[in-house]
């Protein structure tokens, strides 16, 4: 009776404390399913039927699994290179900006050669496409690393407020210089060609190549973080510029490498959300994709084979918002109810794991 009874005390620093910080997404994503069964409760949802919607129904077949790997590809995008930035200390908030500016990049390039009489290959075209589409987040996330170099300008609300600026800079170019002379007035570029959009990786779904780039990604991003001098010394620089100056590392460089990765990574995600499902440029080409990837990527608990299963988990989420939507009848802002559950009950998980406590027995 007295172990029983035993107080919770401080677990000293150890092993079993590690692995309970790998385990944290996953008691996060059990507690924010019994709250959402609870929420549906409350508001007179029957908690399993509506479990399901979110669960079940989005990976029924072929084509719904297709659409939730679909979702996958910008979310775990963006979350490698903002691993890369929470790694080296660097708080890069504007992912969604970057994506936005590399859809704009990679658009404008599509629509340069989409003209009558070009001959240009479409694997050429969309080549280019992407890196230019990896150039816009770059030349964006430079800002962020340029403001932080020079003037010590906090990165999270320079990155931030840099999405603000992009959103405006894509409603200006639709309106605009690539607005479509034949779309009646609309705001939009014309329809991109079918030879200059990504082919299909899965029949009978919208699944696209991307998805295959993104899981070769997945593996480089590894092996840069893990595997390699670079990704080391970038942590090093970040997370300790003290020891990293005395080792004769760079903060510095650490910043730019960091935000660079980032912002090159969330570009490639609007080059294929352009380039594939949208197939043009409109008011608006992310739900929020690059903040939404920040969850992803601590879900992921900031690795980049983590961030596939995060990635997966938060697809689900925008799927069966959506289905909850005309099913159920919900509000469209239920799957960014989930969405902010999960990151609390993520944060308190690591609340508690940080502080170490344990039941530990005391002898008699």
């Amino acid at each position: 009776m007295a172990k029983l009874l035993s107080p919770v005390v401080l677990a000293p620093r150890g092993v079993p404390s590690r692995r309970m910080a790998y385990a944290s997404p996953l008691f996060a994503i059990v507690l924010t399913l019994l709250f959402g069964a609870m929420l549906f409760l409350l508001i007179g949802k029957d908690p399993m039927a509506a479990l399901k919607v979110f669960l079940v129904d989005p990976l029924k077949d072929k084509r719904a699994i297709g659409e939730v790997l679909l979702k996958t590809v910008p979310l775990v995008l963006c979350a490698l290179g903002l691993s890369v930035c929470y790694r080296a200390n660097v708080w890069n908030i504007g992912a969604d900006g970057q994506l936005i500016l590399g859809g704009i990049f990679a658009g404008a390039t599509v629509l340069w050669f989409d003209t009558p009489g070009n001959t240009t290959s479409g694997f050429v075209v969309l080549v280019l496409a992407s890196l230019a589409g990896v150039v816009g987040g770059m030349v964006w996330a430079s800002v962020t690393a340029l403001l932080k170099d020079r003037f010590n300008a906090n990165e999270i609300l320079v990155s931030l407020m840099l999405t603000y600026i992009a959103q405006q800079l894509l409603l200006w170019v639709v309106n605009g210089p690539l607005k479509d002379p034949n779309g009646m007035n609309f705001p939009q570029s014309k329809v991109f060609s079918s030879a200059f959009l990504l082919p299909n990786l899965l029949p009978g779904s919208r699944l696209h190549v991307g998805f295959a780039v993104m899981l070769v990604l997945v593996v480089i991003m590894t092996v840069f973080v893990f595997r390699s001098f670079a990704g080391y010394r970038l942590q090093v620089g970040g997370t300790a510029p003290l020891a990293a100056r005395y080792a004769g590392f760079s903060s510095r460089n650490a910043l730019w490498s960091a935000l660079m990765v980032s912002g090159g990574t969330a570009g490639l995600a609007g080059a294929f959300e352009v380039t594939g499902p949208i197939g043009q440029l409109l008011p608006s080409i992310s739900p929020g994709y690059g903040f939404t990837a920040i969850i992803v990527a601590f879900v992921g608990r900031l690795h980049p084979v983590g961030a596939v299963f995060g990635g997966i988990v938060m697809s689900l989420f925008y799927i069966g918002g959506e289905m909850a939507q005309s099913r159920l009848g919900l509000p469209s802002a239920i799957g960014w109810v989930f969405q902010g559950m999960l990151l609390f009950f993520l944060l308190a998980c690591d609340t508690l794991i940080d502080n170490r406590l344990r039941w530990r027995a005391r002898a008699a």
